[in-house]
């Protein structure tokens, strides 16, 4: 079963393609890639219609959160996606997620259609939909290649490439972004696990002069539609 409940740092960095390139080479011996490879990944970020819930987060308050429905993959009716809160509380991720079929969530998103698995996680999201009452959609997409830690799996290390946004959209199927946020000789790198990290990871960053930075894909999305 697929974990549903998430604590963690997040650490991020932006990488050019050499540093990508001699990173890897260096993570080869320490970490494996994931199973699933290269993969697309899209998501669809849930606002009200003046964007406040961004708006808050760009000014980096000590708490924040925000409503998104995942996919990865082809996406089509059927796909499972997870529909997820994340918060971030003084720099600690907490990450709440249900897994759902693309139409379940989307009926419960659009037209309030509860899922009939019930859980502490949906109540939370319902708590979440009717104080904000988001109704504002941005679609991101990006491709993602993860590493885990072959001592300890739940340290991981993705690499996000490609990313891109589309603003009013109101579905993962068929989409064709059209601003991008990223290139596609560009990297947004995130270290996911305990506080500390790795000796040798520590060492390989700073030979390579890859300094942690501050990038959100919603965010950054959101910088120029929200000045409007």
């Amino acid at each position: 079963m697929a974990q549903n409940t998430f604590k963690r740092i997040e650490i991020k960095y932006l990488l050019s393609e050499e540093q990508y390139n001699s990173l890897m080479k260096i993570l080869e011996e320490y970490m494996e890639v994931d199973k699933y490879g290269l993969s697309k990944i899209t998501s669809l970020y849930f606002d009200t219609e003046g964007y406040d819930i961004i708006r808050e987060s760009l000014e980096k308050p000590q708490y924040k959160e925000k409503l998104r429905i995942r996919g990865y993959g082809e996406m089509n009716e059927k796909s499972k996606v997870f529909l997820e809160l994340k918060k971030k509380y003084k720099g600690t991720v907490y990450k709440r997620r249900i897994e759902l079929t693309y139409k379940e969530a989307m009926d419960y998103l659009n037209d309030g259609v509860k899922p009939q698995t019930e859980s502490q996680i949906l109540n939370e999201i319902d708590y979440f939909i009717n104080y904000y009452k988001p109704n504002k959609r941005t679609y991101i997409e990006y491709m993602r290649i993860a590493l885990y830690g072959k001592e300890d799996r739940q340290f991981r290390i993705t690499f996000d490439k490609d990313i891109k946004a589309k603003f009013d959209e109101q579905s993962l199927l068929g989409v064709t972004p059209d601003k991008v946020l990223l290139g596609e000789k560009e990297y947004l790198m995130e270290i996911k696990g305990a506080l500390s990290m790795p000796g040798w990871l520590s060492s390989a960053l700073s030979e390579l002069k890859i300094y942690p930075g501050s990038f959100s894909k919603y965010g950054t999305a959101c910088l120029n539609e929200c000045a409007e």
